[in-house]
C-alpha cells in the first residue's frame, strides 16, 4: 500500500512539476528574455510590453474568487485543462499581435489562463490527491515553479535566435495543448475521494467559531499580501539597490544571483521538514529575517560583508515565506476548502504582485535606497503584527477532533 502511495505521489509531482514549469515558463518569466525583442518589432515602448505582465496579474486577481468556486465544483484537473486551452489561446493571439489592442488582448487571455493554472489550482490538485499531508508535495513543486525562468530563458532564446519571436510564442502554445492539457486530462492520478468528500475533508486542523474563521482569513490575507507586495516589488530593483549601497555592478549581480539560490535553497528545506514544518510559525520566521536583514542593511553603514549577510537573511526569508504563503490555508481549513480558499486570497496577493514593482521602482527612482529600505521593513512589521496576531488566535483555538 505504501509503495502505491508513493507511486501515485510521485506521479502526481511529475505531472505537475512538468505542467507548472511549463506554464510559468511560457507566460510570467517570458518576459525577462522576450520582452525587448518584442518592443521594437511591434513598435512600442518596453514598459509597454512589461506592462504585459501587470495585465495579467490583476486579470488572474480577479478571476481568482471565480476560479475557486470552479475548483470546488469541477475539480483541479478539468480546471487546470482549462488553463491549458487557455493559455494556448493568449500565446496565439501574442504571436499575432501587430499592435497594442492584440498585444493587450492576448495577456487579458493569459491572465485569466493564470487563474486557472498557476500555483492555487495546481496545489488544490495536491490537496485533492494527498489531503492535508500534502505540504511536502507542495514544497516539491514550488522548488520546481522557482527553477522555471532558469530553464526556460535558455530555451527560448534558442528558439527566437532560430526562428523569431512569433514562432517561439507558437511552440509555446504548442507545448500549453499538445503537452500540459493531455497530461492534465489523463496523467493526473484520480483525486482520492476522503480528500474530497466526507467528514474528514470537511474536518478543519483547528475548532473555530464563524466569527474567528473570517478574522483568520483576513489575517492571512493582509500578512501573505504585505510579503508578496515586499518581494515582488523589491525583486526587480534589488540591483539598483545593491549598487546605491556600495556594490560594483559585478558585485551587485553576484549577490542577486546568489538571491535566486538562496530562495531555492530555503524552500528545499522546509520540503525536508515535511509534515513536521508548520506554515505559521514558519510565516513568523520568514517575516522575523526580513524584517531584521531591512533594518540591518538601513542602519548598518554599507560594505561587502553587510550584502552578503543581507542577501543570506532576505533570501532565506522570502524563500520560506513563499512556501508558508501556499500552505497556510491548510493549516486553518479543510482539505475541502482548499482550493476555495487559496483562490480567494491569490486576488488581494495578485493585485500587490501587479502594483509592488511600480510603486517600489518610484520611490528608489525619487527617494533612493534607504527610503526604499525602510518602507520594507516597516511593511515586514506590520506583516509581523498580523502573523503573531493569527498565531495568537490558532493557540487558543482546540485541535479538531480528527473522525476515525
Amino acid at each position: 500500500m505504501q509503495k502505491s502511495l508513493s507511486l501515485r505521489t510521485a506521479q502526481t509531482v511529475g505531472v505537475l512539476a512538468v505542467t507548472q514549469l511549463i506554464g510559468w515558463g511560457t507566460t510570467f518569466d517570458m518576459l525577462g528574455v522576450m520582452g525587448r525583442v518584442i518592443a521594437p518589432s511591434l513598435g512600442l515602448p518596453n514598459e509597454v510590453i512589461f506592462a504585459g505582465l501587470t495585465l495579467m496579474m490583476v486579470v488572474s486577481a480577479f478571476a481568482g474568487p471565480t476560479t475557486g468556486r470552479w475548483l470546488g465544483r469541477y475539480g483541479a484537473a478539468k480546471v487546470l485543462a482549462g488553463s491549458s486551452i487557455t493559455f494556448a489561446i493568449g500565446l496565439l493571439l501574442l504571436a499575432a499581435a501587430t499592435n497594442i489592442v492584440m498585444y493587450a488582448a492576448a495577456w487579458v487571455v493569459i491572465g485569466l489562463g493564470g487563474a486557472l493554472g498557476l500555483s492555487a489550482p495546481c496545489y488544490t490538485a495536491v490537496v485533492e490527491r494527498e489531503g492535508a499531508n500534502g505540504k511536502r508535495v507542495i514544497a516539491i513543486l514550488m522548488l520546481f515553479t522557482g527553477l522555471s525562468a532558469t530553464i526556460f530563458w535558455p530555451i527560448l532564446t534558442l528558439l527566437n535566435e532560430s526562428f523569431g519571436w512569433r514562432v517561439t510564442f507558437v511552440v509555446s502554445a504548442g507545448l500549453q495543448f499538445f503537452v500540459c492539457l493531455p497530461l492534465h486530462l489523463f496523467g493526473l492520478p484520480k483525486p482520492v475521494a476522503s480528500h474530497t468528500q466526507g467528514a474528514a475533508a470537511e474536518t478543519p486542523p483547528v475548532e473555530l467559531s464563524p466569527a474567528d474563521r473570517r478574522k483568520a482569513f483576513l489575517l492571512i490575507a493582509v500578512s501573505t499580501t504585505l510579503c508578496t507586495f515586499i518581494t515582488f516589488g523589491v525583486s526587480p530593483s534589488l540591483l539598483e539597490i545593491f549598487r546605491q549601497s556600495g556594490a560594483s555592478p559585478a558585485l551587485a549581480l553576484q549577490l542577486g544571483s546568489a538571491r535566486g539560490v538562496i530562495g531555492i535553497s530555503a524552500r528545499a528545506l522546509d520540503m525536508l521538514l515535511g509534515k513536521r514544518g508548520n506554515p505559521i510559525l514558519t510565516s513568523v520566521m520568514g517575516v522575523s529575517l526580513m524584517l531584521f536583514s531591512f533594518l540591518m542593511l538601513f542602519i548598518v553603514p554599507p560594505s561587502t560583508p553587510l550584502l552578503v549577510t543581507f542577501v543570506l537573511l532576505y533570501g532565506f526569508g522570502s524563500g520560506v515565506l513563499a512556501v508558508a504563503r501556499a500552505l497556510m490555508p491548510l493549516a486553518l481549513f479543510s482539505a475541502k476548502e482548499y482550493g476555495l480558499q487559496a483562490a480567494r486570497l491569490s486576488m488581494p496577493q495578485n493585485l500587490a504582485n501587479a502594483i509592488a514593482p511600480v510603486i517600489f521602482t518610484a520611490i528608489l527612482d525619487r527617494a533612493g535606497a534607504g527610503p526604499t529600505v525602510i518602507t520594507c521593513a516597516v511593511l515586514a512589521a506590520i506583516a509581523m503584527v498580523f502573523v503573531l496576531m493569527l498565531m495568537a488566535l490558532v493557540r487558543s483555538a482546540r485541535p479538531s477532533e480528527q473522525p476515525a
